[in-house]
């Protein structure tokens, strides 16, 4: 993709001078030039490649909103001075910052630049008549000389015969021929699928989207822009459009490994929904698992992982039911699920709201220290410890429903260890709060990506042209055929190989012995005479005999 001049050198100050004596520079236009000479060199897409790489790489040890709002917010909590660093930079959200924008923008234009000049200049070669014979064939690689009685044009077109598979051409009194032009193809193809993968990458960035959801056992989730915890639509997506599908989630269940040394990790998440893909629909049943994703509507949906909503029931001093339903908790880390959540009750039948901070114990044991920690991920023994507050939630303003603000509010002090059905007394008869049971919820992804076949295809295409360059070669022969002074036709096989392949002197030597049967079989005299005996062709030989090879 070089034009074999440095792209990288500065340009040299033109000595030219002008009306008042001084030297001129460049100017604006020469200045472009020689940045586009720079930005299109194959040397600057390879640096932007690698960039590209390394720009990935925060992607995927820190987690991503686009991915998981609840990682990055588990992340915020534990890194409370790191990550808002982190998140200046867009570390969080890497593949949609403006400085991994820029680098893949720049990567686009610098592989365009020069990959589409490349692909003009290939079909020329293509078009193109193979290259003159050169004048000296025995300074080639291969090249192989005998004797025959069949006149010049008898070999020639014996040559064109065994040349089956070579583009020729007649130069005189001799034939030219090339072949494996589908190896530079490949080369131009696989650049050219690069550049469409990009272009179905940024297309789908454009006009689709990414959405976040948390979905608890027996609740349903509408395609609306309010249903989602986080959504990312592209820059020209109409959220006000979007697919008219609902799911509900019927059931869900995780399986964990019991013993060995893998105890405690996952074996299978395994979700049962049903959907309608618009409200006119008929509804349908789907066995949502990782990598097995619900397609509706044109929409993805993948399971992404799971967690326990611990099920809450609390009263007022009245003893009045004010709040009942599962609150989502987020794990902490896999191995165990130890939780952590937030119950906020707004509504109490007074002035005051009442919050809870809990940490939910999915198989809880106690330690030789008398620690209470869970064991495993699966719920064993599922247990809550609350703390509580009374006062104002501050609901006013914007905050995460997975974190309480208690400024301003009196605490009420820690709960015993509640089991399924206990109940804790709020002192100050402030009320009671009931730990009743616990559901488990998914976590979803909502994807929108309508360049996904495209996106494939361009993969397929660049492997496709990979494949073609690493096994076609290139490569060129020529025949030539003049008639001695005895009479008799001296024929002239060159080779060139355009790569470092192994073989390619035998199958010039395989071409050679071919040429020279055919010309024995179409000879009328028995004493034709073939390649003269001698050593193996692929040993070089003094020019001064008759058989002469070069490597």
């Amino acid at each position: 993709m070089s034009t074999g001049k440095d792209d990288t050198a500065a340009p040299v100050a033109a000595t030219r001078e002008d009306n008042t004596g001084r030297p001129k520079g460049l100017g604006p236009t020469g200045w472009l030039r020689w940045a586009w000479r720079i930005l299109t060199s194959m040397r600057t897409a390879l640096i932007l490649l690698f960039l590209l790489a390394v720009g990935a790489i925060p992607g995927s040890f820190l987690p991503q909103n686009v991915v998981s709002v609840e990682e990055v917010n588990t992340y915020f909590r534990e890194h409370p001075e790191l990550a808002p660093w982190l998140d200046r930079f867009y570390l969080f959200d890497v593949f949609s910052s403006p400085w991994y924008a820029a680098i893949y923008l720049l990567l686009f234009v610098s592989l365009a630049g020069c990959v589409i000049p490349r692909a003009i200049t290939h079909a020329r070669a293509v078009r193109a008549r193979p290259v003159q014979t050169p004048r000296n064939l025995g300074r080639m690689p291969y090249a192989a000389r005998f004797t025959t009685d069949a006149d010049p044009e008898t070999v020639l077109d014996r040559a064109r015969g065994v040349l089956k598979g070579y583009r020729t051409e007649r130069y005189g009194d001799s034939v030219s021929a090339e072949t494996g032009y589908l190896r530079e193809a490949g080369n131009v193809l696989f650049h050219l699928a690069l550049l469409g993968l990009l272009l179905a990458l940024a297309a789908g960035a454009f006009f689709g989207y990414r959405g976040n959801l948390l979905l608890v056992e027996g609740d349903g989730f509408a395609n609306t822009l309010t249903s989602y915890d986080a959504i990312y639509p592209g820059h020209w997506t109409d959220t006000d459009d979007l697919e008219p599908f609902t799911v509900h989630l019927d059931d869900f269940e995780a399986s964990f490994i019991e013993d060995g040394d893998l105890r405690g990790q996952a074996e299978s998440y395994v979700a049962d929904l049903t959907y309608r893909e618009s409200p006119e629909d008929e509804q349908a049943r789907h066995r949502l698992e990782v990598n097995h994703p619900l397609s509706v509507g044109g929409v993805q949906v993948y399971l992404l992982g799971h967690g326990y909503a611990p099920e809450f029931e609390v009263r007022n001093a009245d003893g009045e039911v004010v709040f009942d339903q599962p609150v989502p908790f987020i794990h902490r880390e896999t191995r165990s699920f130890t939780s952590d959540g937030v119950v906020k009750v707004p509504d109490t039948g007074d002035e005051e709201q009442l919050g809870f901070v809990g940490v939910f114990l999915p198989s809880a044991v106690e330690t030789e220290d008398g620690e209470l920690i869970s064991d495993f991920p699966g719920a064993r023994n599922p247990q809550v410890t609350l703390e509580g507050y009374r006062g104002d939630l501050g609901l006013v303003d914007p905050q995460s429903v997975y974190q309480l603000r208690t400024t301003g509010m009196e605490e009420l002090g820690s709960s015993p260890v509640l089991e399924m059905g206990d109940t804790w007394r709020l002192p100050d008869g402030a009320g009671s709060i009931t730990f009743s049971g616990y559901s488990e919820y998914v976590s979803l992804q909502v994807n929108r990506d309508g360049a996904r076949l495209p996106a494939l295809a361009a993969a397929s295409l660049a492997v496709l042209g990979l494949l073609v360059t690493l096994f076609v070669r290139p490569r060129r022969v020529w025949v030539r055929a003049v008639t001695g002074e005895d009479g008799r036709t001296t024929v002239e096989l060159a080779g060139l190989g355009k790569t470092e392949a192994a073989g390619d002197n035998a199958e010039f030597h395989e071409l050679t012995t071919e040429l020279a049967q055919r010309l024995r079989n179409a000879s009328e005299g028995p004493d034709a005479e073939g390649p003269e005996s001698g050593p193996d062709p692929h040993t070089p030989q003094d020019p001064s005999g008759s058989t002469t090879t070069r490597e």
